[in-house]
């Protein structure tokens, strides 16, 4: 499972040029799974990340440091599925998506995520699972972490 965690102006997604999904001041979450991921782990794995994500503090304080979570702003949270998180670009000219989990399987975690990333903090909004989406990202310094589980 691999999160790119985004500190966000504002993000938003448009599904055939109709907007789906948009927040304000918060994290845009672009989140992948491998084929390691099917496995008795994953509960585990998904609690991680969504704590991880709730309680990071990549938000400036009063004083300009990084030292307030999602929650302590009030913030949005965007959630976009993204395959291509897993592709492997180091042969040849085209990515190879092996190891990226397959569409069934990926679906049934995107929402096992997205489901307990709501139970632990409301303001959560996402995009469409396996859509061609145009995802547009303000990003805010920019701040962008990768985690990976």
């Amino acid at each position: 499972m691999k999160l790119v965690i985004q500190r966000v102006k504002e993000s938003y997604v448009k599904v055939n040029n109709e907007l789906v999904s948009k927040i304000g001041k918060g994290l845009n979450i672009l989140v992948g799974f491998s084929n390691e991921d099917k496995n008795d782990n994953i509960n585990n794995k998904l609690i991680k990340a969504v704590e991880k994500v709730i309680n990071l503090r990549i938000f400036e304080d009063d004083h300009q440091k990084m030292n307030l979570s999602i929650k302590d702003i009030d913030g949005e949270i965007l959630v976009v599925s993204q395959f291509t998180l897993y592709g492997d670009i180091s042969k040849g000219r085209r990515p190879s998506f092996d190891r990226s989990l397959n569409k069934d399987d990926a679906k049934i975690l995107y929402d096992n995520f997205v489901k307990l990333l709501k139970e632990y903090y409301p303001k959560v909004k996402e995009g469409v699972f396996s859509a061609k989406m145009e995802v547009s990202i303000i990003n805010d310094g920019p701040v962008t972490f990768i985690f990976e589980l």
